[in-house]
């Protein structure tokens, strides 16, 4: 018998751009533009942009100092 149990997905390793906007506090426009800038690491899936979590987080943390 087999085991269709669910699995948890695995902790997502990357934030969409709304996402990014949302964590900022800032319209989607200026996130785009961030992404634009080149300010992190980001992978297009199509026509989808994914942002690194883990260069997102080293250039907010820069930011912070």
């Amino acid at each position: 018998m087999e085991n269709h149990e669910k699995r948890p997905l695995p902790e997502a390793r990357t934030y969409t751009v709304e996402d990014v906007a949302a964590m900022l506090n800032i319209g989607r426009t200026s996130a785009y533009t961030l992404v634009k800038e080149g300010h992190f690491k980001t992978v297009r899936i199509g026509t989808a942009i994914r942002i690194s979590k883990k260069s997102f987080d080293e250039w907010l943390e820069k930011l912070e100092l």
